[in-house]
């Protein structure tokens, strides 16, 4: 058995909200060291057996929105 996790977070060059307001608030409760926080999500799969292209079009077709989400790969065996 495979573990595969999947990092999906917004592309860089869109605004994420959510992030924004994690990033003041933190600052608010004296942690003045952040300056940015980006809100993502992990997607955890246990796979029989890793394949790359079939996690990619798993990624491409319900995990992630291409057109707004990156992701990222990570096989830990």
């Amino acid at each position: 058995m495979v573990t595969v996790c999947v990092h999906v977070s917004l592309k860089p060059s869109l605004l994420d909200s959510a992030g924004r307001t994690v990033a003041q608030s933190l600052q608010k409760l004296e942690f003045g060291e952040v300056e940015e926080a980006r809100i993502g999500k992990t997607v955890t799969l246990k796979l029989q057996e890793y394949d790359e292209a079939r996690v990619k079009a798993m990624c491409d077709k319900l995990l992630a929105n291409p057109v707004i989400e990156d992701y990222r790969i990570e096989v830990a065996e």
